[in-house]
């Protein structure tokens, strides 16, 4: 009960707080900076969700142009891309299609905020509008947002990595940002939602240049993984203690 409740509450908020930001951002439509107005009105979400966010090394995050990638665990994630994004600044994230027409005004505010939606069920048409998005980035100087993972696994690791991140960073020669979110031990799906708390990692860029994919996502899933299992650690250590 407590699961559903808190997930009702949570998404109930989201559509809620989303509906009234429309009008706000319709003043400037399609523009990737109203992710920030966004992120900062939902932050007060947490508190009623009993959810903590600790960011580390937040100068990582101030690049230029670059292409973000962070792994996926539950929709808690959208939350802790909140807490970053004023510190990234200029950017949109990736999104799938269908998110657009399944979540009524979060939909419309995806589109407000330039929040790029991709049809997974093409893959080759996906992987060429995202390669000309690449191409805009270095232009625009903004930033892009990726889960890698493609989809979100709350278990404990981080998982596979599909290559559409890296194709993009190697073909617009731009610099991988590897950020971590630590394991949301706190929540257990249909199970349990207690209160907890998220350790925020923010690496060192990986760069691309003279790299190859493959190279590219190995380096990127190594940093990454050991970020995850040592923050995960202190986190659940801290608890317990």
């Amino acid at each position: 009960m407590k699961f559903y409740t808190k997930f009702f509450l949570y998404y109930g908020l989201l559509v809620v707080t989303n509906t009234f930001l429309i009008p706000i951002l319709l003043l400037r439509p399609r523009d990737v900076r109203n992710c920030v107005i966004v992120a900062r009105t939902c932050s007060y979400i947490n508190k009623l969700l009993g959810v903590t966010w600790e960011i580390r090394n937040k100068e990582n995050l101030r690049k230029k142009a670059c292409i973000i990638v962070v792994n996926h665990q539950s929709a808690l994630d959208v939350l802790g891309l909140h807490q970053i994004w004023p510190l990234i600044g200029k950017g949109t994230v990736v999104s799938k299609k269908e998110l657009f027409y399944l979540t009524g005004p979060i939909g419309i505010v995806f589109w407000l905020c330039g929040i790029i939606c991709i049809d997974r069920r093409n893959a080759d048409k996906a992987r060429s509008n995202l390669n000309a998005v690449a191409c805009k980035l270095k232009e625009e100087d903004t930033k892009l947002v990726i889960f890698p993972e493609g989809t979100r696994r709350n278990n404990g690791k981080v998982n596979p990595f599909r290559k559409g991140a890296f194709h993009m960073a190697v073909s617009a020669q731009l610099d991988i940002v590897p950020v971590v979110f630590s394991s949301q031990y706190f929540l257990e799906t249909k199970k349990r939602f207690d209160s907890g708390k998220v350790i925020i990692t923010a690496l060192p860029a990986i760069s691309t240049d003279g790299a190859s994919v493959d190279e590219v996502m190995e380096k990127t899933y190594k940093v990454m993984d050991e970020a995850f299992q040592a923050s995960s650690a202190e986190v659940k250590n801290s608890i317990k203690s």
